[in-house]
């Protein structure tokens, strides 16, 4: 019986394969580790919420959600991050396109929105400082600042790890497939824009 060769991968195929790495989930490592990572951050932002729902109601009678809560600028503020997930979404599907230029305006258009949002998140918790409200003023308060604030510092990592992946494909230095790089940043930000919703729900439009 004659034995039969196989031919060598081509240099095209060899390159196809590279980096594709994947799990028994179908998944590849990259996004497996994403998920992993995401549901660790659903723990955290299920504790922060958790507690303050505890807490919302150890207030003062002057100082409570009914008298600092400005909704329709919260609700401004949240329709222009709920946006963002538009651009990303746009960005992922120009990045499966091998559009360099706009996967790069789509992030970038992004990122802006974002730090819109978190201008928007400061000047809401300075308004509320002058009114009196601070970080130790009650439990309530402390609460809330600690589960707005930490959803606010992930939106500013958010913010440069977008900026960054902007200059990296402007520079060709993206590592791996460039579209599931894209894709894994995604899913971050779709997470803290989903997180976001939740908090809106919870704590500004259910009464405590």
């Amino acid at each position: 019986m004659a034995d039969t060769a196989v031919a060598p991968a081509t240099g095209h195929d060899a390159h196809d394969d590279h980096g594709a790495h994947h799990t028994s989930t179908g998944l590849s490592n990259n996004k497996l580790a994403m998920w992993m990572f995401l549901g660790s951050e659903c723990l955290l932002f299920g504790g922060l919420i958790s507690t303050y729902m505890l807490y919302r109601g150890r207030h003062s009678e002057n100082l409570g959600p009914d008298q600092v809560w400005d909704i329709p600028f919260t609700s401004a503020s949240s329709f222009v991050l709920l946006m963002s997930s538009l651009t990303m979404v746009l960005a992922v599907s120009s990045a499966h396109r091998k559009d360099d230029r706009n996967t790069k305006v789509w992030l970038m258009v992004t990122a802006l929105l974002g730090a819109l949002f978190v201008a928007g998140q400061v000047y809401e918790f300075t308004t509320f400082y002058r009114e009196g409200l601070g970080f130790t003023t009650s439990l309530f308060s402390s609460s809330f600042y600690t589960l707005t604030g930490f959803h606010g510092v992930h939106v500013t990592v958010g913010i440069i790890m977008l900026t960054s992946l902007v200059g990296m494909i402007g520079k060709n230095r993206v590592p791996g497939d460039k579209a599931e790089t894209v894709e894994l940043f995604g899913l971050y930000w779709h997470f803290v824009d989903v997180v976001w919703i939740l908090i809106f729900t919870l704590v500004y439009l259910i009464p405590a």
